[in-house]
């Protein structure tokens, strides 16, 4: 180590030993002293006497857990980072790990691969610090009650993103495949933060008719038009203080979004025939399976209310992206079926499972949670078969295809955009029709509708 190179403090804690070993030899450096420990209490100990830069901590620790250690070490020392390993880290862990100040949360799977880089962004943001003279603020400690599964990397980067944006009122905008849990994910941003004692309103901009939007968003006054026989609360009243969540944001026709874009900026409306302005404190969450970029430059989305609602961007990988909790998720949607309907315990076989993770699953999670349901109802043993799974079908004849989209295509609405309209339909009906299929198809819909009647 050179004469100016100022040596760095990482401790090390988790009860096995020959973790802590191999840990010591992997990021060993002229430049870090390792120390290390095998317990909570001696953690704490060890970073009282010794200036302790970065830990590296077992959320399984005793006496008490990693979780535990990071909000104590923090608040005696907002600057120290750590970072916290775990076999299977839950949503609830991710979360509050986060909003704690976790540097990061590696699975110990995952550590051969991830904990040298890792921790080298680690020491980089010590440096940072060290340069610039700042401090991180600490968090306050939330509670919130979730039931939202997933071990993936790329799901508990979500909710590392969740843990950071939660106790803020930024906007957030949820991009997602339909049936990916966007509503889930909103009421995780409502749950974590300082709004969670309000109420949160969930609005679909797509299920109700335009003329109505409005109204639903904003209120009316009595008379305002045909039907409303009393004055109505809207739904920036009902949730004042509170998290309101405007799913399918995309579909929200041009002139309501004129009317979202003055609440954004000034806080202030009026109902629907009515002159009083109100004004209304509420935290908005939107979602889409459109994207918004795309349909800002076809006039369909104003420019300055995506900007307003894309203060932070949330993107949720669809089931097919992330098979390693399908798994975990079709075990728990067993369990949630199995004990409402005061059913035995079913189990999935290992063939159930090899099935289920090779499916596409065009109605992602939403799709599994019917399929398992669909089993269960069906099932004649405790233990679920490939055969018993009951997978969305396949159209595979071509006669099939036109039936289907022969029909799709009768009752899509007038100014649609047809390929888009089917695409969602299918994933609502769980369908699954191949890419050549739809491309063939999305080509002759506007010009030779004939296709859906010729013979095979």
């Amino acid at each position: 180590m050179s004469a100016d190179t100022q040596e760095r403090t990482l401790l090390l804690v988790d009860p096995d030993h020959d973790y802590l070993d191999w840990a010591t030899k992997h990021l060993e450096a002229d430049d870090v002293r390792i120390l290390r420990c095998d317990n909570a209490d001696n953690a704490l100990k060890v970073c009282q006497k010794t200036n302790v830069e970065l830990v590296i901590a077992d959320i399984a620790i005793q006496p008490f857990d990693g979780i535990q250690l990071l909000t104590q070490l923090r608040a005696s020392n907002p600057d120290i980072l750590v970072i916290l390993t775990a076999g299977f880290p839950g949503t609830p862990q991710i979360i509050n790990a986060t909003q704690q100040g976790a540097h990061d949360i590696i699975r110990k799977e995952s550590l051969t691969f991830e904990l040298r880089s890792v921790v080298e962004s680690a020491w980089q943001v010590i440096e940072n610090r060290r340069s610039a003279g700042e401090h991180k603020q600490t968090v306050p400690e939330t509670t919130g009650r979730l039931q939202v599964i997933g071990v993936s990397r790329a799901f508990q980067d979500v909710f590392k993103t969740v843990g950071r944006v939660a106790r803020t009122d930024a906007p957030v905008l949820i991009y997602g495949e339909s049936g990916t849990g966007k509503e889930l994910v909103a009421n995780a941003i409502h749950e974590y933060s300082p709004r969670r004692g309000k109420e949160m309103v969930a609005l679909n901009c797509g299920a109700i008719p335009d003329n109505l939007l409005e109204s639903e968003l904003f209120g009316h006054e009595k008379g305002s038009f045909t039907g409303a026989a009393a004055r109505r609360q809207g739904r920036f009243e009902q949730c004042d203080g509170g998290t309101l969540f405007l799913d399918e944001i995309g579909d929200m026709p041009l002139p309501v979004q004129v009317k979202l874009l003055r609440v954004l900026q000034e806080g202030t409306f009026s109902r629907v025939g009515g002159n009083e302005t109100l004004s209304s404190d509420v935290r908005i969450v939107a979602a889409t399976n459109k994207n918004l970029a795309e349909e800002v430059q076809a006039g369909r989305f104003r420019e300055d209310l995506y900007y307003r609602l894309n203060v932070v961007e949330l993107n949720l990988p669809p089931l097919r992206e992330r098979k390693e909790d399908i798994p975990l998720l079709a075990e728990f949607f067993l369990r949630k079926i199995t004990r409402k309907n005061g059913m035995a315990r079913l189990r999935l076989s290992g063939e159930a499972i090899a099935l289920l993770q090779s499916h596409h699953w065009p109605g992602n999670v939403r799709e599994l949670e019917n399929t398992m349901a669909r089993a269960a109802a069906l099932a004649t043993s405790d233990v679920l078969l490939g055969d018993d799974i009951p997978l969305g079908r396949s159209l595979q004849k071509q006669a099939d295809v036109r039936t289907i989209l022969g029909q799709l295509l009768a009752s899509a609405p007038e100014d649609t955009d047809i390929p888009e309209w089917i695409n969602k339909r299918l994933i609502d009906y769980a369908l699954e029709v191949s890419e050549g299929d739809i491309s063939k198809a999305a080509k002759t819909l506007n010009t030779d509708k004939s296709f859906f009647s010729k013979k095979d």
